[in-house]
């Protein structure tokens, strides 16, 4: 179980990060204070808020050992801060004066990278507070940094949707389109995944984006050989961007939050999902855990960070959780089982397995292909699953009705996943689009005029927008 036990409500303006010490919990906003706060009641201390930057803090993060924090701002400076007295240590410039978006410390605490607006990746010196090195990314902005565990490497993302692998000697090592719309956030498991081969260390990195997904990686690291990043799967529990991700200090457990205002739980070894907490009423923009203890911090832009207590058998074992938040017809063989858990219907979860039934099978059963093909024999029960469904089609029926006309694929009619732009200006459904030009179909569906070109163009703004309608109308 996990259950909130406070929450925060000092700051002015949206809430943007939050960050743990052994003692201490570091909130910053965009009412351009830090904030800290004791572990052990959750007041404030004496010397908080902590007062400098002159526009939006973005990031804060503490160092290994606790006694340092750090902040970055769009006023384009990271500052360091004595953690136990609240005074001002350094404050380190962006080379380029680009607000600052992101800044994490290595493990040794001898370094600290920072990200700004502009692409650049700055690595100081923690202990002089000098620059050590300076690089940049080619596209986008840098919102998103993690070291690896060993403090050999470290990881960027880009607004552009790039994950960057960089040395300590700022080399860029390798560079992987992770997610279409843009990185938001990403993390290392702390913890090496178990089964490596001798002389072969394994971490996860988790990193989400606005394509509402969290992707899962997996890097080995050896000394001789260098490194490798393997990509091994996908959650897609939330229906909106994925703001923020975090694994736990245990490597047992991962959370995120979302512009569909949730943070979801999962078990890292399953993948299962532990805990849907909904308890913000704006997009949540981060999440942390505490080191040492069962704790999770989430912040939002509802001003508020609430702190979220564990109980040690949470991980025993997943909790059957609500009805997928995507439309019905677009579920899983697994959504569909989740569903008949939920319903108290799990003693069908085999037999529908079996027969691969996915979303848009369940909406098409009938009391004849219940009764012939899944062989479920008690009218009863029958009976039950066909009122269940039925609840689903008027559901169904209702948002279909409800979608606005721009959502609506011209060619099939249903509500675009993948949005694109022809030549002809209009927008389609991607995969619609390109099966209309691979039967040699020259012209625009809609003008029936000839394309002047075959490029279809992701249209990333409409696919944002169908993403806060389907956020907006699952919360209602």
């Amino acid at each position: 179980m996990v259950k909130l036990i406070h929450t925060l409500a000092d700051h002015d303006d949206d809430v943007n990060c939050c960050a743990f010490s052994s003692s201490l919990l570091a909130t910053c906003s965009l009412d351009k204070t830090i904030r800290l706060y004791s572990l052990s009641d959750f007041t404030e201390i004496p010397y908080s808020p902590l007062k400098f930057h002159t526009y939006a803090v973005h990031c804060c993060c503490f160092s290994p050992s606790g006694h340092i924090l750090a902040s970055c701002s769009t006023d384009g400076t990271t500052v360091l801060w004595d953690a136990q007295n609240g005074q001002i240590l350094a404050v380190m410039e962006q080379p380029s004066g680009s607000p600052v978006r992101v800044c994490r410390f290595s493990p040794d605490s001898a370094c600290l990278v920072s990200g700004a607006s502009d692409g650049t990746v700055v690595l100081w010196n923690a202990q002089s507070y000098k620059l050590h090195r300076c690089a940049s990314v080619k596209d986008g902005s840098l919102v998103a940094c993690a070291f690896s565990p060993p403090g050999n490497l470290f990881v960027t993302g880009s607004s552009c949707g790039d994950l960057t692998v960089w040395d300590d000697k700022m080399r860029c090592l390798h560079n992987e389109k992770a997610h279409d719309l843009g990185i938001t956030c990403c993390d290392f498991s702390s913890q090496p995944v178990p089964g490596g081969e001798e002389g072969l260390q394994f971490f996860q990195l988790a990193s989400c984006g606005q394509d509402c997904q969290i992707k899962i990686w997996v890097i080995s690291f050896i000394h001789i050989l260098g490194f490798e990043l393997k990509y091994k799967s996908t959650l897609t529990g939330h229906c909106a961007p994925v703001l923020a991700c975090a694994f736990s200090h245990d490597g047992q457990m991962l959370v995120s939050g979302s512009v569909d205002k949730s943070v979801i739980v999962y078990d890292t070894n399953t993948e299962n999902i532990l805990h849907t907490l909904t308890q913000h009423t704006r997009y949540v923009t981060t999440c942390a855990f505490a080191p040492n203890i069962l704790l999770l911090a989430t912040g939002s832009m509802d001003k508020t960070v609430k702190i979220w207590q564990f109980e040690k058998e949470t991980l025993c074992q997943a909790k059957i959780q609500d009805q997928p938040k995507q439309f019905t017809e677009n579920w899983s063989e697994d959504d569909v089982s989740n569903w008949l858990c939920a319903e108290g219907l799990e003693d069908l979860v085999d037999i529908f397995k079996m027969n691969n039934i996915d979303g848009r099978e369940l909406l098409n059963l009938t009391k004849e292909s219940l009764a012939d093909d899944l062989k479920i024999e008690s009218l009863g029960l029958r009976s039950k699953v066909l009122r269940k469904i039925e609840e689903l089609r008027t559901k169904v029926k209702t948002l279909s009705s409800e979608i606005p006309d721009e959502f609506i694929c011209p060619i099939t009619r249903e509500l675009m996943k993948d949005p694109i732009i022809a030549s002809d200006g209009y927008s389609y459904e991607k995969e619609a689009m390109e099966n209309w030009i691979s039967k040699k179909k020259r012209t625009s569906p809609m003008t029936n005029l000839v394309l002047s070109s075959m490029i279809l163009t992701p249209n990333r703004t409409l696919k944002m927008a169908i993403n806060r309608w389907l956020s907006e109308t699952h919360q209602k």
